[in-house]
């Protein structure tokens, strides 16, 4: 098989992990919203807003792959495509940001919430095998705006840790603060990545 076949057959693998972000994520915004707000839950509020922008950036990858036998434009829509998923990094550091001082200056203790749980829970299985498997595709096809889509794909299964931990440490100890600070100590790390996407410096050794 040569290698253009062999790059169709990655993309295509490409785009169903793109949908299945995508309606994953819906589904994870929308249940995550109403329990946490059922709950009182700021913490579970904000994991569904990064649903939301997990869901923008795999509509934005999808848009990037679809358009991937474009030979001539190719770069163009890979560097577009790593802006804009760069967009989604600095947006996601602004709410973490702010959501976790808020819950500092309030004194917001995470709520207990089963269903929020097993969502977190649920997440922390399927994130970051789904981050493998596209940094597998994004390696195949030396895409650096794929390969910015599953760093982010990880993070949202670190946001998942921290949310489950928050939960547990506030029942175990009375560490209420333990959520938002853990939440907090991760916006520098989600700034650098969007930077690193926004300037077209995100690529991990497997893409050259």
């Amino acid at each position: 098989m040569n290698s253009e076949a062999l790059r169709v057959m990655a993309v295509i693998r490409g785009r169903r992990l793109e949908y299945l972000t995508v309606v994953w994520n819906s589904l994870e915004g929308i249940i995550a919203v109403l329990a946490g707000v059922l709950a009182g839950s700021i913490a579970l509020v904000g994991f569904g807003f990064d649903s939301v922008i997990e869901v923008a950036s795999g509509l934005i990858l999808l848009w990037r792959l679809h358009n991937d036998m474009d030979v001539s434009r190719r770069e163009q829509f890979e560097v577009r495509a790593l802006k804009l998923v760069g967009v989604g990094f600095f947006a996601l550091t602004i709410f973490v940001a702010y959501d976790a001082i808020a819950s500092l200056i309030r004194r917001e203790t995470p709520e207990a919430s089963y269903i929020g749980i097993t969502l977190a829970a649920l997440s922390l299985i399927v994130m970051p095998a789904l981050a493998r498997a596209k940094r597998r595709v994004a390696s195949a096809i030396s895409s650096r705006a794929l390969q910015a889509d599953a760093r982010q794909t990880d993070i949202c299964a670190y946001l998942s840790a921290i949310l489950l931990g928050g939960l547990a440490l506030n029942a175990l100890f009375g560490w209420w603060w333990s959520d938002p600070a853990a939440a907090l100590a991760m916006t520098p790390i989600i700034a650098k990545e969007g930077l690193e996407a926004w300037r077209g410096e995100t690529c991990c050794d497997e893409c050259h």
